[in-house]
């Protein structure tokens, strides 16, 4: 996953390469972030005299002639992606794409895919695009693009040979545990993420699913609420806010759709090396759209950044009950740091924390009440892997290692929301029985 922050917006993490493979909704081209922290020339005249040496090397002895900048580049993304997952150089084309990205809408496959040892694996389809119609699932490992094999590639040549015309078709071959390996043949589209879905359930439960943090995410969360309180009559018995399977997006708007929840308090804090990354975002004031409403999320291993932060918020904030497993655990902010048309450094400068205190790093968060989608309901996957399982993660700061919440499953995206969803049939159980206990108490007070 990936996170960005620029000067003056932070943008909450994403899973590794979904703005080069999806919509992230961005909104306004970033400014360059000058944080206040000096740069320190540490590298000794005898370390620089040996990168020269071998870099000199390299340009008078291999077999083929190769170009300095692309020597430079690549030797900045190995010393960067070393760091950890999320850390890298992005030259002055692949930073420029980021900021074209960050507008709006670009062709893709509409996938977050992350790397596990060498090969490339899918966290998770994005609800309504080609990877989601066609089936990939959490946990598919990406064998071959267009015959060639994936193994040792790094995460930019994926994307790379991923994207391409809209319109045009990658056929992908991929490996699912109990299967044997299988193609698939993915057409390119414009993607187009409706990050907010929703309908009402019976006994006046809405049910509201975002599928990603997008620029318009709280406006059209505020809507779906409004429109949910008209076809109740007026007032909701109960709100299902569904984050399954959601990878993030922008930090503003995790604030904001946390923020419809509660009136006032804090909602997350950063906390870096550098003063600059230390922030506090708060809801606003009496902002509860919702006020007096039960509320249930649920979450899972495919839930990261964005969703984190909500979930998280709301549940220290005793304002929601969280249910479902784990999430994934990313809780680093990436600050693009421009290098004067020269590329960019993406660099883990902060961490999430929750309005307590805890980092969301590793740990993730953990539900309130543990639901497993039931064995027919999950996707045919490889273990369900979580951001402490990458490798060169950072590690959670406190004292506790990753939280052991017992057995692990995601649900087959093609269910969720819908009348077969076991996980959302508990959530609106619970918020039923609650309403029913709310009735009789009114009115035995009458």
């Amino acid at each position: 996953m990936i996170a960005f922050a620029f000067r003056h917006r932070i943008f909450a993490p994403l899973l590794a390469a979904i703005v080069l493979l999806t919509l992230t909704g961005c909104g306004a081209a970033p400014t360059a972030h000058q944080g206040s922290a000096p740069v320190v020339n540490t590298a000794s005249d005898a370390d620089m005299a040996l990168y020269n040496r071998v870099l000199g090397r390299v340009r008078a002895s291999y077999v083929e002639p190769v170009d300095d900048s692309k020597l430079i580049a690549y030797s900045l993304k190995g010393m960067l992606t070393s760091l950890d997952p999320h850390s890298d150089f992005l030259t002055e084309s692949e930073y420029q794409e980021l900021l074209d990205e960050a507008e709006g809408e670009f062709a893709g496959i509409g996938a977050e895919i992350s790397r596990e040892d060498s090969l490339p694996k899918v966290i998770s389809p994005i609800d309504n695009t080609p990877a989601a119609r066609a089936g990939l699932k959490p946990g598919d490992i990406i064998l071959k693009i267009d015959g060639k094999l994936t193994d040792g590639m790094s995460l930019k040549e994926v994307v790379d040979r991923l994207r391409g015309p809209v319109g045009s078709a990658v056929n992908i071959t991929i490996g699912r545990v109990g299967e044997r390996a299988f193609n698939v043949t993915l057409t390119r589209a414009v993607i187009h993420v409706a990050s907010v879905t929703s309908h009402l359930e019976p006994d006046k439960i809405g049910y509201i699913r975002l599928s990603l943090f997008a620029e318009r995410t709280n406006q059209d969360l505020v809507r779906a609420l409004g429109d949910l309180t008209k076809k109740a009559g007026g007032r909701l018995n109960g709100v299902v806010l569904d984050l399954r399977n959601d990878p993030g997006g922008l930090l503003d708007q995790a604030v904001l759709v946390a923020g419809d929840f509660l009136d006032g308090g804090v909602v997350v804090s950063t906390r870096g090396r550098d003063p600059d990354d230390n922030h506090v975002f708060n809801a606003s004031a009496e902002g509860d759209r919702a006020r007096g409403v039960p509320v249930v999320v649920l979450i899972n291993g495919a839930s990261a950044s964005a969703s984190e932060i909500v979930a998280g918020a709301l549940k220290e904030r005793h304002r929601a009950e969280i249910l479902g497993t784990r999430s994934f655990g990313k809780g680093s902010v990436q600050t693009i740091i421009p290098m004067d048309g020269k590329g960019a450094v993406r660099l883990t400068t902060a961490l999430y924390y929750t309005p307590s205190g805890h980092s969301i790093q590793g740990e993730g968060i953990v539900p309130d009440v543990l639901v497993l989608p039931p064995k027919e309901q999950r996707g045919t996957q490889l273990d369900v892997v979580h951001e402490a399982d990458l490798s060169g993660a950072i590690r959670n700061p406190g004292k506790l290692g990753a939280t052991d919440t017992g057995p692990e499953a995601n649900i087959d995206p093609m269910l969720i929301g819908t009348p077969k969803d076991y996980q959302l049939k508990v959530a609106l159980d619970r918020l039923m029985a609650e309403a029913g206990h709310n009735r009789t108490a009114a009115a035995g007070g009458r």
